[in-house]
């Protein structure tokens, strides 16, 4: 086996940004499915199958995003958020939510994870799975950019994961962990520089 040059896939890395002005229309149904199969080429658990991922269709949205605003607005009310800024946030999530030209959400099921009665090793045989997420998430997300998406992920399903499997009919066993919203980027948005960073900072060796 020849050793592949890796600058292009350093550069495709550097590259990606998370672009949240997004246009339609909604992806055709065979990207959508290719860039799932991609997430599903992540490293898993134990040889596990843990990720699940649905596409959320635009007649589900409203309900969907008032069983999440409603959890959501409860949150804030106890956090003591002052009512006018609860209104801006809540307002922003639906937006995200319904307007998403194609909406993914991403779950975690629990088959083949290895099971201990003391919590300790419970919760961290549960992080091995959201590991494994985090870089099926890596993997669409890269495939978007690749493509000339644009994509972003929200982390909002993972506080209110029984409001989002009753909104969607999903089983108990699906544990929703993001969504990710695709489409076209905006010719107007201008997405954040990533700051270059000092590895230094965040590196160690012993």
């Amino acid at each position: 086996m020849t050793n592949p040059d890796p600058s292009a896939l350093d550069a495709a890395i550097s590259a990606r940004r998370s672009i949240r002005g997004l246009e339609g229309p909604p992806l055709p149904p065979e990207q959508v499915e290719a860039l799932v199969a991609l997430a599903l080429t992540a490293p898993a658990p134990h040889h596990t199958e843990p990720w699940r991922f649905v596409e959320v269709s635009p007649a589900r949205r409203a309900t969907l995003a008032d069983a999440m605003g409603a959890a959501r607005a409860a949150d804030l009310e106890h956090d003591g958020l002052p009512e006018a800024r609860r209104a801006w946030a809540l307002a922003r999530s639906r937006r995200r939510i319904v307007d998403a030209p194609t909406l993914l959400l991403g779950c975690l099921v629990a088959d083949g994870l290895n099971e201990y009665a003391d919590d300790r090793r419970a919760r961290a045989e549960w992080g091995l799975a959201q590991h494994s997420f985090g870089a099926a998430l890596q993997n669409l997300l890269l495939g978007a950019s690749a493509r000339g998406l644009g994509a972003y992920w929200i982390s909002a399903p993972l506080y209110a994961p029984d409001e989002v499997r009753a909104a969607l009919d999903l089983d108990a066993t699906w544990h929703p962990q993001a969504f990710v919203c695709l489409g076209h980027p905006n010719a107007e948005y201008v997405p954040f520089d990533r700051p270059d960073r000092d590895v230094a900072r965040f590196f160690v060796r012993r």
